[in-house]
C-alpha cells in the first residue's frame, strides 16, 4: 500500500514546528510498511498535482505569508483542494490553514484576506495590542464522527494536547467544532471550544506538532486515507506508543489534570 501526502505551501506555512505532523504521518506509515511520497503543494505546483494526494497537511503563518498563500490559492487550485475536501480527502490544518479554509481572516493592520469558504467560519484579530493566545492547550474531542472512530481505536475518550500561539479569534458558524476545550484559549477564548471538523478534515490552533503528541489522530488519517483510496476496510498494525503515553502522562502532571492521565 502507498499514500501520498500533499503538503500546503511548506516554506511559506510551517510555523511552530507544523513540518512535525508530516514527519509523524511518514514515520509511521513507514514502520507499517506502507509507502509514502511528500508533494509540496505550492506556488510552483500546478493544479492536477492536488487530484494525486491522499492526506493533506497544512500548516501555521503569519499575516504577511498567508497574504502570498491566498494570491496565489485560487482558481483551479482553489477548486482542486475544495474538491478533494468536500469529496473525504483526510487532512489536518493547524492554526492558519484553517483561517484560510474559512470565509476569511481580518488581521490586526492591513486589509481582509478572502478564504475559501469551505469551513462555516470566520477569524479576526482583535487589534495589534492585544494579547496572543499562547500556552499547552488540552481538549476533549467531540467533532463527530471523528471522536466515535478514535475512540474505538483508544478504548476511551479522546483527549488532545497541544500548544497554542495565535493572535487571531476564530468564530464558528454552522461549522462543527473539534473539540471542547480543558485547558487553553481554544478558538477564541470565549466559548470553550477549539477546532472545527468537517467531513474528513481537521482544523486546530493546536501546534505541538499536534501529530506526535496525539499519535491517535496521526493512525485516524492514515487509516481514513487507506480505507479512502482502496475502498476497502483497514486495519493498522499496532505501534509501540510507550514513550508517547508517559510524554503525556507528564504533560498531564505538569498541567495538574492528573485525571486525564489515563488518556
Amino acid at each position: 500500500m502507498e499514500l501520498k501526502i500533499g503538503w500546503l505551501y511548506p516554506n511559506l506555512m510551517s510555523t511552530y514546528g507544523d513540518r512535525g505532523n508530516v514527519i509523524c504521518l511518514s514515520r509511521r506509515c513507514g514502520w507499517r510498511e506502507i509507502e509514502v511520497t511528500t508533494i509540496p503543494l505550492d506556488r510552483e505546483t500546478e493544479a492536477e498535482a492536488f487530484n494525486h494526494v491522499d492526506i493533506i497537511v497544512g500548516g501555521g503563518a503569519q499575516d504577511r505569508q498567508q497574504e502570498i498563500v491566498m494570491r496565489d490559492l485560487k482558481g483551479a487550485k482553489a477548486d482542486a483542494l475544495r474538491h478533494k475536501i468536500e469529496a473525504g480527502t483526510p487532512g489536518v490544518f493547524t492554526c492558519g490553514s484553517p483561517q484560510l479554509l474559512g470565509h476569511y481572516y481580518e488581521p490586526a493592520l492591513g486589509q481582509r484576506i478572502e478564504g475559501l469558504g469551505l469551513l462555516d467560519l470566520v477569524s479576526k484579530h482583535p487589534g495589534p495590542d492585544a494579547p496572543r493566545c499562547i500556552g499547552n492547550v488540552v481538549f476533549e474531542l467531540t467533532a463527530s464522527p471523528l471522536a466515535e472512530e478514535v475512540k474505538s481505536i483508544l478504548g476511551t475518550n479522546p483527549v488532545v494536547i497541544g500548544f497554542e500561539n495565535h493572535g487571531g479569534r476564530t468564530y464558528l458558524n454552522t461549522a462543527q467544532p473539534l473539540g471542547k476545550v480543558i485547558i487553553g484559549s481554544g478558538n477564541n477564548g470565549e466559548d470553550g471550544m477549539e477546532g472545527a471538523f468537517y467531513h474528513h478534515a481537521i482544523a486546530t490552533y493546536s501546534h505541538g506538532p499536534l501529530l506526535p503528541k496525539n499519535p491517535f489522530l496521526a493512525d485516524w488519517l492514515i487509516k481514513t486515507a487507506l480505507q479512502q483510496k482502496y475502498q476497502r476496510s483497514i486495519s493498522l498494525t499496532k505501534l509501540d506508543d510507550s514513550l508517547v503515553v508517559a510524554a503525556r502522562a507528564a504533560m498531564f502532571k505538569r498541567l495538574n489534570v492528573t485525571n486525564l492521565l489515563k488518556y
